[in-house]
């Protein structure tokens, strides 16, 4: 089974300093359909102004991943960490039991734009940080989050692995989906299918009950894949 949301049937805010695209339920959009995916809450694409950002505020008992497409994103928190993170790099924040943070266009002039996921943790645990830049692995699938502490990623609280892919257009591969998990596709850049569906940049998938998955690059194409339980 295939569920796509394009990028036009996502939530939206606007405001002087922020658009922000919502693919699941977010803020003061609800969507009673579109209530996340599995243990996945929320998929947010960020575009925030120069000078502009996110104030210190707090987080809990959450499973934040952060991912920029374009710009430079400034982030700060009460358990000392202060950094910048840059285009194409990954920032995983366990909220825990409860995190202050803020984040911010490092850039006073142009826009940085980022996804912000969300993601339900198995447990409670202390709040905990990492970054992380993963070498350009063009037209193969690079495992950036995983629960497994030794494989390289970043460590995430919960049973699902994250991976990108950087594909040329009309590369493509099968994924061999285990019985009883679960796909979600985001589609970052370009036009990829997913077994025949076209995915446009913003759109997005669910894909179930199925052992084999054709991912094809229409064009070229950057694509997060969630596999989830």
């Amino acid at each position: 089974m295939i569920d796509v949301i394009t990028e036009k049937e996502r939530g939206f805010t606007n405001i002087d300093w922020l658009q922000s695209y919502h693919t699941f339920s977010f803020g003061l959009y609800h969507n009673p359909k579109r209530q996340g995916f599995r243990d996945l809450l929320v998929i947010n694409e960020d575009y925030v102004k120069g000078g502009h950002g996110f104030g210190k505020h707090p987080h809990r008992n959450m499973e934040i991943l952060t991912y920029v497409v374009k710009g430079t994103l400034e982030h700060e928190d009460d358990m000392g960490n202060s950094s910048l993170l840059h285009e194409g790099e990954f920032q995983r924040m366990s909220a825990g039991t409860g995190i202050f943070h803020s984040e911010y266009n490092h850039s006073s002039s142009e826009p940085v734009h980022f996804l912000q996921i969300w993601i339900k943790p198995q447990q409670l645990v202390q709040p905990s940080y990492e970054q992380k830049k993963f070498p350009q692995q063009k037209n193969e699938l690079a495992k950036v989050v995983s629960p497994d502490e030794n494989d390289g990623s970043l460590t995430i609280n919960q049973d699902v692995e994250i991976f990108i892919g950087d594909f040329d257009a009309n590369h493509g591969l099968e994924y061999n989906l285990e019985t009883s998990r679960h796909l979600w596709f985001q589609v970052i850049s370009g036009s990829i299918s997913i077994d025949g569906h076209t995915l446009q940049a913003g759109d997005g998938s669910s894909v179930s009950n199925k052992e084999i998955v054709n991912i094809q690059a229409n064009t070229a194409a950057k694509f997060l894949i969630f596999d989830l339980a």
